[in-house]
């Protein structure tokens, strides 16, 4: 099946007007001008006849997001509102595959004392990810699993570990959310945020605060020990290992004698820069690109960008900030949009070691989106392996002859 007439993002450019050909899952041939008539019309991919001319719209690498926190919210929409299992994973895999992702990693935290109670809890956490793994095969999105590991409740080691060993986890970060450090520095913004999240007073919010910080304290013991063995059992199984929220360079260089590769949303700019000399690659959230500031008064993810530290952009929490975010930093990026694009596809890939996808090159997979460009963006159609997964019905199949 050819695509012509695309404006066909490659990694280091863009083809003006170019065609694509599909055969099977795989990309088998790009040329630099549109191809028509008979030759667009022929073609059999996965029971679609003919081609697609695309009228000058984008056609870039499907999007890699490889941390999505969006699960627990389509299984329990509302506090205590909870959906079946099956429904909210289908509806994730919608919201994904209609933002141009054709690789996901959910990242489910295992903290049973979060803010978002039972949805955390070690047993709930597994039964998510559990059944996402079950479905993979009839859902249209590569669904894979993130697995958010909070460093001061070592008894989700054993939980992790199982997990891990029964082939259910591909990538692990190392998270701590306790007030004073990483994302929540600010102690004062997070106790107005605590306070007006909560409904209770100025001190019962800063209570709340010292309770966590106490809480740390206690555990400071356990944390050593519980990183070391994490680190051992991700480096036995091949896992991928990320930090989170790094704030000092300090924090970037425990991080990468555990064996992390991945600074994910680094919190300041001098965290960024050691873990840019230590070889790690930077990730940041769609969502702060998009809006040119972090909602947590952090790191904005363009000043990242402007100081060419910015590896990975990811859904974090919106996946449809991706391709917006991809639009506007394609516009100050050295290398243009291609550049911007490796961004959610071909950076990615290679730090998650998804050698067969992320950029459009003969013999890679067919993941693919069509979109326009116009105002914030819009993502008219995702194939994922040469097929369709998601359109908007604005494209017209030339009839094979």
């Amino acid at each position: 099946m050819w695509l012509s007439n695309f404006r066909i993002v490659l990694p280091e450019a863009v083809l003006d007007r170019g065609a694509l050909r599909i055969e099977g899952d795989r990309i088998a041939e790009i040329r630099d001008t549109p191809v028509a008539g008979a030759e667009l019309d022929s073609g059999i991919n996965g029971g679609i006849n003919g081609g697609i001319d695309g009228g000058g719209l984008l056609l870039m690498p499907g999007f890699i997001d490889m941390h999505g926190d969006m699960i627990e919210r389509e299984v329990e929409p509302r506090p205590n509102v909870k959906m079946p299992m099956e429904l909210g994973l289908r509806d994730l895999d919608r919201r994904l595959k209609t933002a141009g992702v054709t690789t996901g990693y959910a990242a489910v935290s295992f903290n049973p004392k979060s803010a978002y109670g039972h949805l955390r809890s070690y047993e709930h956490s597994k039964e998510m990810l559990r059944a996402l793994k079950s479905m993979r095969s009839i859902l249209k999105v590569d669904h894979r699993v993130h697995a958010r590991f909070e460093i001061n409740y070592p008894n989700a080691l054993a939980v992790v570990e199982e997990l891990i060993a029964d082939g259910t986890v591909d990538l692990v970060s190392l998270t701590d959310h306790t007030p004073g450090q990483g994302q929540y520095r600010d102690l004062e913004r997070l106790t107005r945020r605590t306070q007006v999240e909560k409904g209770v007073t100025e001190a019962e919010a800063m209570a709340a605060v010292q309770a966590r910080i106490d809480e740390k304290q206690q555990a400071a013991g356990d944390v050593a020990a519980t990183l070391a063995a994490i680190s051992a059992t991700c480096a036995l199984h091949g896992i991928a290992l990320a930090s989170h929220d790094d704030d000092t360079p300090e924090k970037v260089a425990l991080m990468q004698s555990l064996g992390a590769a991945i600074s994910e949303f680094p919190v300041t700019e001098d965290a960024a820069r050691a873990a840019r000399a230590r070889g790690l690659l930077t990730a940041m959230g769609a969502p702060n690109a998009l809006r040119g500031e972090s909602y947590s008064g952090n790191l904005s993810a363009r000043a990242c960008h402007a100081a060419g530290l910015l590896d990975i952009l990811a859904a974090d929490y919106h996946p449809s900030a991706i391709l917006p975010a991809v639009l506007i930093l394609g516009r100050t990026d050295p290398h243009g949009l291609a550049g911007a694009a490796r961004l959610a596809t071909l950076n990615p890939a290679r730090a998650l070691g998804l050698a067969d996808r992320g950029e459009i090159v003969p013999g890679k997979r067919a993941d693919l989106v069509i979109a326009d460009d116009e105002g914030v963006g819009h993502v008219r159609a995702t194939l994922r392996g040469g097929r369709k997964i998601f359109s908007d019905g604005s494209l017209t199949l030339r009839a094979a002859a």
